[in-house]
């Protein structure tokens, strides 16, 4: 087998850190993203948005020219929204999903053709798939159930084809976006017409979720040991945060109270 691997948001923090991870663990990485990564990096970057089907295809013939196969296809091209389900608007809420559910469907369906026997799928979701969402946070949290299931039933299938999947569920991540999170915060504690919206009590959910972060090169030596182990595992959590987990575990009507309590 080659040790060709292909990672979607390679610009990002958790893609960046991953892609170097995994080129210095001796593979060759083609990474993809919109925009090229800023500063100096050791793998092979393709613009591509994994949104666009036309820059797929080309980034799709370079790699089979170049490489010729794949051992892993990776995902952790990812966009975070924070907002009110009622007040969005139709092309933000569609365009979170065409980014994190429906970039990883074009991505897999073009590029299966690379992957070699006994290749890997990993995809990158989020703590909060599992979980009861919060407010606010409908949207994202509902693209990486989706996300989830999508990679489930990947699984069921391409088993039958030779190939693995796995999911990666990370809690907060030392990268850019802890910081869109706040700014999306505030933006929704001025423009949402519907809530009254306690900024200060808001904000301090968000920072006790994310008081525990971890370097994102944490990600990437989670992805090279899947990349590694003869039997990689479905699911592999990583800096879960017990609080979300405790609330989940609460009757639906107490996390409800809880909530209501919180922010009013």
């Amino acid at each position: 087998m080659s040790m060709n691997v292909l990672v979607t948001g390679a610009s990002g923090g958790i893609g960046f850190a991953t892609c170097q991870v995994l080129a210095a663990g001796g593979y060759t990485v083609y990474g993809l993203d919109v925009r090229q990564p800023e500063g100096p990096f050791s793998f092979r970057f393709l613009a591509a948005d994994v949104t666009d089907g036309t820059q797929l295809e080309a980034a799709f013939q370079t790699i089979k020219e170049e490489a010729g196969s794949l051992k892993a296809i990776l995902h952790v091209a990812g966009v975070y929204d924070l907002n009110s389900l009622v007040e969005i608007a139709d092309q933000e809420f569609v365009r979170v999903f065409d980014i994190n559910l429906f970039g990883v469907f074009r991505v897999n369906r073009l590029f299966l053709p690379l992957l070699e026997k006994q290749g890997r799928i990993i995809i990158t979701t989020s703590e909060l798939a599992p979980l009861d969402p919060l407010p606010f946070t409908g949207l994202y949290t509902a693209t990486k159930t989706a996300l989830e299931s999508y990679a489930y039933s990947l699984r069921m299938e391409v088993q039958l084809l030779g190939y693995s999947v796995s999911v990666i569920r990370p809690g907060a991540v030392q990268t850019g976006l802890l910081g869109v999170s706040t700014n999306k915060l505030e933006a929704f504690c001025k423009t949402t017409q519907l809530y009254a919206c306690n900024a200060v009590r808001f904000r301090a959910i968000v920072d006790k979720v994310e008081a525990k972060s971890i370097p994102p090169q944490k990600i990437g030596e989670l992805a090279l040991h899947i990349l590694r182990s003869k039997r990689p595992r479905y699911v592999y959590n990583i800096n879960r945060n017990p609080l979300l987990r405790l609330l989940n575990l609460l009757p639906h009507s107490w996390q409800t109270s809880i909530i209501r309590w919180i922010l009013h």
